[in-house]
């Protein structure tokens, strides 16, 4: 085990001493330019956001319908995460980040035209190939030294919530004043703006070229397999990976469940119209964007990646128990930045933790193991979120949570603890 780390240590300091062959200019350009892509990708997906509830109600869907409709999307998205992590290291992140945008651009069009239910499931399937954020982490990983990496990791959730407010507020604006079809084709144009983005900027690999040695030439023939399952899952045997995703998966499942039933929660429980939505999910930017460029940046630099992990959960747990009390918007605008504040920190600090404990040649593949985490839980939460929404009722999204959370805690504090009495002894 010990012998595992130490290969993946020189491998990321090897990397660290490759990535001196591309101009420093050059690398803060490309990931500036990364940034800008990420932040124009969730613009679209806020737009496409915006139009979808509202339109599935034209269609007559009810909460439990609209749960199956968010878990097909969990299905294709985790099927198509690692297989695009795969094919982002074997081909890199100019033709990975090509096809996500191209996918992107065929499910808005389809989007535009869906006129009947199984219209509306046919156009989720191009999120097989959406993946522009897993391909964009991976290039910041790539491009920064591991101890720099969290606060590179962490800007990504900053485009993020500029994209959240952009989109949000094109989104449900265009939705009110000129309808789904309309905003669905504004989407398909903003991701064709993306794309040329991609192909003038983003250089065809980001990979590291080490010298050609026997175990370079093996991990050359063995990166060919991108459908190869053997060589996806390889990763979850590196130390402490499998722990991580474990925590990834249990703590964000609460999460997800609320986060896929808002738009739910904001017509029925908060009666907000399309506009008054759009409003809320940009003060939810805004709330992204205080995060990520005021703190989180700062918290990783000077605290451990076990102690700010166990800080977001405990965070998680709290926010939770406030969720169950909320009563109105007022309430739920009081949440926001707590619940924004683990949401980030806990994306960052996993991401990091998880990217630095694979090679450099495999953080494409450990971002699309990520990316399908999530996915597993967005497959599984809609249909959790529409039995606890109709039997329960919005207060128990909050109890769970918190109560799942507070488990880990304690988990995670006897974890430290045995860890400790190993080292003594």
């Amino acid at each position: 085990m010990e012998q595992t780390i130490g290969n993946s240590k020189k491998e990321i300091s090897g990397n660290s001493a490759q990535q001196k062959g591309l101009k420093q200019h050059n690398r803060l350009q490309i990931i500036y330019v990364t940034y800008i892509i990420v932040a124009l990708d969730i613009t679209w997906m806020f737009v496409q956001i915006a139009v979808t509830p509202y339109l599935a109600k034209k269609l007559d869907f009810d909460t439990l319908w609209f749960g199956y409709l968010q878990t097909t999307v969990g299905v294709v998205q985790l099927l198509g995460g690692p297989i695009c992590g795969r094919f982002a290291d074997v081909f890199g992140a100019r033709a990975a980040l090509s096809l996500s945008c191209v996918a992107s651009i065929v499910f808005f069009v389809l989007l535009a035209i869906a006129d009947t239910p199984a219209m509306l499931f046919m156009h989720k399937l191009p999120v097989f190939f959406m993946h522009v954020l897993p391909a964009s982490q991976m290039v910041v990983a790539d491009l920064t030294e591991p101890e720099h990496r969290a606060s590179a990791l962490a800007k990504l959730g900053l485009c993020f919530g500029i994209g959240m407010i952009a989109g949000s507020m094109i989104g449900g604006n265009l939705n009110t004043m000129y309808g789904e079809t309309f905003t669905s084709y504004v989407g398909a144009f903003g991701c064709t703006f993306t794309l040329l983005l991609i192909l003038m900027f983003i250089p065809k690999t980001t990979k590291v070229q080490a010298p050609s040695t026997s175990i370079n030439r093996e991990n050359s023939e063995r990166s060919k397999s991108i459908f190869s399952l053997a060589e996806i899952t390889r990763l979850l045997k590196f130390p402490g990976i499998a722990r991580i995703f474990l925590i990834k998966i249990i703590s964000g499942l609460p999460s997800v469940i609320f986060q896929l039933m808002f738009t739910v929660i904001g017509m029925n429980f908060f009666k907000l119209e399309p506009a008054q939505t759009g409003y809320l999910m940009a003060y939810f930017g805004i709330a992204q964007m205080v995060i990520q460029g005021l703190v989180i940046g700062r918290v990783t630099t000077r605290y451990s990646d076990v102690s700010l992990l166990l800080l977001s959960i405990g965070v998680s747990a709290l926010v939770g128990l406030a969720q169950a009390a909320m009563q109105n918007v007022f309430h739920f605008c009081l949440i926001v930045f707590p619940m924004m504040f683990s949401l980030s920190l806990f994306n960052t600090i996993t991401d990091s933790m998880l990217t630095n404990s694979v090679p450099s040649s495999d953080t494409g593949t450990m971002m699309g193991l990520c990316a399908s985490s999530q996915s597993l839980l967005r497959t599984i939460g809609p249909i959790i979120g529409g039995f606890l929404y109709e039997k329960y009722g919005v207060p128990s999204f909050g109890l769970i949570q918190c109560a799942v959370n507070s488990i880990l805690v304690v988990y995670l504090l006897q974890y430290g603890l045995k860890k400790q009495e190993t080292k003594q002894e």
